[in-house]
């Protein structure tokens, strides 16, 4: 599998991918962060949300593990699965969004590897300074790996 890098030297440039990503996301697309506590999962995903269009404040769904959004033309699913079981990530009955018609990003999302579909984009996201950040993009499937590969044609990833 093709891994691509993304290197954020601030909070812009996180928008900046996140918008990027936006633009090819449709229905069933699932996003799948990772990163140490800090990391900036959230940012991400509140930077993903703008870019689709959600308007309202998105903040963590630590506790509430699921919270949905209306987007401008699709619902925005934002997912912490860090404080359940693979267990429990199965009885939530998570595929229903991950195949439904919305875009999902499931924060700590290697905590529930059989529950993910066979297709989706991995981001492990590391901090590299205050302000910086490096993103590890894997692509699962088909879709995915095109998009990669695209993004790296234009000079938004580089090929690890």
């Amino acid at each position: 599998m093709t891994e691509y890098r993304f290197e954020a030297r601030d909070e812009a440039d996180t928008e900046r991918l996140a918008a990027r990503l936006a633009a090819r996301l449709g229905p069933g697309s699932v996003l799948a962060l990772d990163g140490d506590l800090g990391a900036g999962k959230t940012r991400f995903s509140q930077a993903l949300a703008k870019a689709l269009g959600v308007k309202e404040p998105v903040n963590s769904p630590t506790f509430t593990i699921i919270k949905e959004y209306e987007g401008r033309e699709l619902p925005f699913y934002h997912m912490d699965v860090y404080r359940i079981s693979q267990e429990e990530a199965e009885e939530l009955g998570l595929e229903e969004y991950f195949f439904g018609s919305g875009v999902c990003a499931v924060e700590w999302a290697s905590l529930i590897p059989d529950v993910l579909p066979a297709d989706y984009l991995e981001l492990y996201i590391g901090t590299a300074g205050a302000t910086e950040r490096s993103f590890l993009v894997r692509p699962h499937g088909e879709p995915y790996a095109a998009w990669c590969a695209a993004l790296a044609d234009e000079g938004v990833l580089t090929r690890e």
